[in-house]
This record gives structure tokens, C-alpha cells and sequence, in this order.
């Protein structure tokens, strides 16, 4: 038990661990750790545990339990559970706790769901709609509106590399854009006429809404002028797809599992849509396989007499 004297509390002993973290993870992901790990603190503590030298892996199967009880996703278990883990084996590291205690600690496993997304009827009724909205209303911030739904339906970027783009990651010649996605990884993505020609539109009057924090943005706020913001993407996609009846409340990656989904249905090999998608791992890409398995059965069952 005299391994964690020198640590005045486990809260204390939490500060040092995400010191440790800062040079390896953003911080959104420290954030997330440390308030996993605060959390199993206060367990720890309301079980009388004051060191975590004095803790084991009772004391977590004890807290994932509790947890379970109230309710908490699998996903949700998996992260705290990987947290847990991590913050032992560099206490077990620092000789603050004689063993690795999770070491035997299997990780929750959890089911991959299909992603939500909407079909190719739904699809062609929002941009038709939102070509309409454009030409009735023809004003600067309907064509952007406009511009942005398609590029995203279009492409599959995601709404960081959307709101990232500038006016030179534009080829026209070629039909591409390029995009700087996760880690710094720049991708060429085919970008098909319709989005071009919206995107044309827009362009035509951007200078409406151009100002000096304008720069190379492609894409920018119609208050500030400057580069914009995500939320508002989301908000403008979640408003485009209120113009389908059916369509579900979605967000800008609905658009992307859309992008991908009627790829493979179209025909596209999963390496291709691997790489327009920017994922790097096929493992990540093969999760659309499943939801076009599952509309194919869907048709099947409905449509084969002796399905």
C-alpha cells in the first residue's frame, strides 16, 4: 500500500496521467479520458479505495456493473473501460500500483450498427428541392447552402474538410477537389457536375459575402464573412433534409454513409470507396457493405416470389 504515498490524492495521481497524454492526443480525447477517469475515482472512493495501490480489478468489473445497471451504452463502456486500463498500466509503469490489475481485463466488445443514412429517392428529392429554394429565393447564402449539400452528398468529405476547402482545391479540369482529412492526409475526391455547377453558382456570388476574413474559404459565413463554422454546416444540412418528407434528421456524416452506401449499391468496388472516403483501414469502409446486404435483402424478401 506505500506505493502511492507520494500522491496526495487520486485525483492528483488523474492531473499527472493527463499531463502524460498531451504530447500523444488532442485535447478533446485527454478531456474525455480524464472525465472517465474522475468518474471511477468518486467509485473508488465511495468504496473506501483512497490509493490506487489499494484498488484491483474487482473494483472496475464493480463500476462497468454499476454503470451497465444505469443504463450506459456498450460504447460508452468500452471507452471508460480502455481508460481505466490505460491510466493502470502507466501507474504499473511509474510503480504507483505493483501489478497491472486490468491486465486480464477484456475489452467490451461492441456491435458495429449500421450507420444512418438516407436512400437515393430521398437524396434526389433534397437537392432537387434545394436547386428549386436556390432559383426561387436566388440570393447569395441559398446558392452556398446549396453548394455545400451537394459537395458533401457528392464527395462524402467530411464537414471539417468541407468548411477547409479554398479556392485552389478546386479542379475543375478534372472534376476533383482536394481535401486535407485526418491526420494531415491530403485526397483527390471526383466531384461530379451537378456539385460543380452548384458550387459554380455559388461562386458567382460570393463576393456578396466576402470580406476581409474572406481569405481562399470557399465556403464563408454570411454575418462575418470569415470561413464557416461546422455548426452552421449542420445546421444547414439538418434544414435541406426537412424537404424530404421521409428523409431522417441527419447531419453531415448522414450524407457521407449516403455518399458511400449508393457507391457499392451503384457497383464500386470497396477499395475505391476506401479511398474517396479517406478511411485507413478497409475494416472502417466494410461497415457499408452490411447496409447495402441488408437493402438487398430487404428487396429480396419483398420482391421473390418464393423469397
Amino acid at each position: 500500500m506505500g506505493h502511492a504515498k507520494d500522491v496526495s490524492s487520486l485525483y492528483e495521481l488523474v492531473s499527472r496521467y493527463d499531463e502524460s497524454l498531451a504530447p500523444r492526443y488532442s485535447p478533446r480525447t485527454r478531456l474525455a479520458y480524464v472525465t472517465d477517469l474522475k468518474q471511477f475515482m468518486e467509485f473508488l472512493d465511495s468504496r473506501g479505495v483512497s490509493s490506487i495501490a489499494e484498488a484491483g480489478v474487482t473494483d472496475v468489473r464493480a463500476w462497468l456493473a454499476s454503470m451497465s445497471d444505469d443504463g450506459k451504452s456498450r460504447s460508452t463502456l468500452q471507452r471508460r473501460t480502455s481508460a481505466v486500463k490505460g491510466f493502470v498500466s502507466w501507474a504499473c509503469v511509474r510503480g504507483l500500483v505493483p501489478t497491472d490489475f486490468t491486465r486480464g481485463l477484456r475489452s467490451i466488445s461492441v456491435s458495429k450498427s449500421l450507420p444512418a443514412t438516407i436512400s437515393l429517392k430521398e437524396a434526389r428529392e433534397v437537392m432537387d428541392a434545394l436547386a428549386s429554394v436556390a432559383a426561387e429565393e436566388d440570393t447569395a447564402v441559398a446558392h452556398r447552402d446549396q453548394a455545400m449539400v451537394e459537395v458533401l452528398y457528392a464527395t462524402g468529405a467530411r464537414v471539417s474538410e468541407l468548411c477547409g476547402l479554398d479556392l485552389d482545391c478546386l479542379d475543375r479540369a478534372r472534376g476533383l477537389i482536394r481535401v486535407l482529412g485526418k491526420g494531415d492526409k491530403e485526397r483527390s475526391i471526383p466531384i461530379g457536375q451537378p456539385a460543380l455547377i452548384a458550387v459554380d453558382r455559388w461562386l458567382a456570388r460570393r463576393g456578396e459575402l466576402v470580406t476581409s476574413r474572406s481569405g481562399r474559404a470557399v465556403f464563408i459565413g454570411e454575418r462575418l464573412g470569415a470561413r464557416i463554422d461546422p455548426r452552421v454546416v449542420r445546421r444547414i444540412v439538418h434544414h435541406s433534409l426537412l424537404l424530404s418528407d421521409t428523409a431522417p434528421n441527419l447531419g453531415p456524416h448522414g450524407l457521407r454513409h449516403a455518399m458511400a452506401t449508393h457507391l457499392l449499391e451503384g457497383g464500386a468496388d470497396l477499395r475505391s470507396v476506401q479511398e474517396v472516403l479517406g478511411h485507413s483501414s478497409i475494416t472502417t469502409t466494410q461497415i457499408y457493405t452490411h447496409v447495402s446486404s441488408e437493402r438487398l435483402r430487404a428487396v429480396f424478401e419483398q420482391a421473390h416470389p418464393r423469397a
